[in-house]
């Protein structure tokens, strides 16, 4: 089991707010980030903006792991870095960028390892999409659930069993949400809104954080669903799913599947639907 925590962050998180402060924390003021900006084309102005956030917020360290090509995730002095870095953040940008480059090269290697041996790994948008173990890597926002509406491949899989949207409320993103899940209804939804950030601890405890709400789905009880006899481009049936609506502080056991209301409250919860 990873020792390390994941930051999961919606998008468009404040600068200097509560949730890169809870990351700065996590990791330590004295202590060191490698700040990966592979998702996005303007890699020098995402990691000058970070580092001054992280700085302000008493990150002394912060180091620029400047992946751009997979051969660029082969170099020693990165690779060093993710092995000796306490905290590793990823920008937001294009996930399918983080997965097809840095999948199966030396970086992901030390990634991993830095994640086991304790090192708290954070993304925000599409490097928070990239954590999960699916991938969500496009679709229409607004559009009802339907077969071939959205692209998914496998991502890094530091989050098992779960797949991960972001932006989720403001672009209202359940509808490609629940049609992933009807193509795989055995993992896990979760939608994060901007300014809003889950906290999974070790032991599959997760955290929500921030200004808006998490949304979690769980299709796993759901005894209809005809994803493949549904057309291309056609409505897919679902249900019943289950369905959490999580504001900050609120908990949700990963491993059981059960929400926490919130950390006033422990002893309140819910249980998803048995599956039939």
């Amino acid at each position: 089991m990873a020792k390390g925590a994941l930051m999961l962050i919606g998008g468009h998180e404040e600068p200097r707010g509560e949730i890169l402060r809870c990351f700065s924390e996590l990791v330590g003021g004295s202590r060191e980030i490698a700040l990966c900006t592979l998702a996005t084309v303007e890699p020098q102005a995402a990691f000058k903006r970070y580092r001054e956030s992280l700085r302000d917020l008493g990150v002394t360290a912060v180091h620029h792991l400047d992946a751009r090509t997979r051969e660029d995730c082969s170099d020693e002095r990165g690779i060093g870095l993710l092995e000796h870095a306490d905290g590793i953040f990823f920008s937001g940008g294009d996930q399918l960028r983080i997965t097809s480059v840095l999948g199966g090269t030396p970086y992901e290697d030390a990634l991993r390892r830095a994640h086991l041996r304790g090192a708290v790994i954070g993304g925000t948008s599409a490097g928070a999409s990239a954590m999960s173990s699916t991938m969500l890597v496009g679709g229409e926002d607004e559009e009802s659930a339907r077969r071939g509406t959205v692209t998914m491949c496998a991502g890094l899989g530091l989050l098992p069993d779960a797949v991960v949207d972001q932006h989720f409320a403001q672009r209202g993103r359940i509808n490609r949400l629940l049609a992933a899940l009807a193509q795989n209804p055995g993992i896990l939804g979760i939608g994060i809104d901007e300014n809003t950030a889950v906290l999974v601890h070790p032991g599959e405890r997760m955290q929500v954080l921030g200004s808006g709400t998490v949304t979690v789905l769980d299709a796993r009880g759901a005894y209809v669903g005809d994803a493949s006899e549904a057309a291309v481009d056609r409505p897919m049936r679902l249900g019943p799913v289950a369905l959490w609506v999580l504001p900050e502080r609120s908990t949700f056991d990963l491993a059981r599947r059960v929400s926490t209301h919130n950390q006033d409250s422990p002893g309140e919860h819910s249980e998803a639907p048995a599956s039939r």
